[in-house]
């Protein structure tokens, strides 16, 4: 497997990382969760640094869709 590192990858190859990885549909309700990755895209973070702060800042806000009021 080819290194995800910024320093590793082109622009255009880590855009095709994050549309693979989550396929092109994937909307949430602030947006599109492939804007969350832009600092990956653009070379500012790494990936497992915006899935740590996003993991972080959302740990026990996960619902099903049943609880959603």
């Amino acid at each position: 497997m080819k290194s995800l590192l910024i320093k590793d990858t082109t622009v255009a190859e880590r855009a095709q990382i994050v549309r693979e990885a989550l396929g092109q549909d994937v909307v949430n309700e602030g947006g599109s969760f492939v804007d969350m990755y832009d600092d990956y895209i653009y070379g500012f973070k790494e990936l497992a640094d915006i899935n740590r702060e996003f993991s972080e800042k959302n740990a026990g806000k996960v619902v099903s869709g049943n609880d959603r009021r």
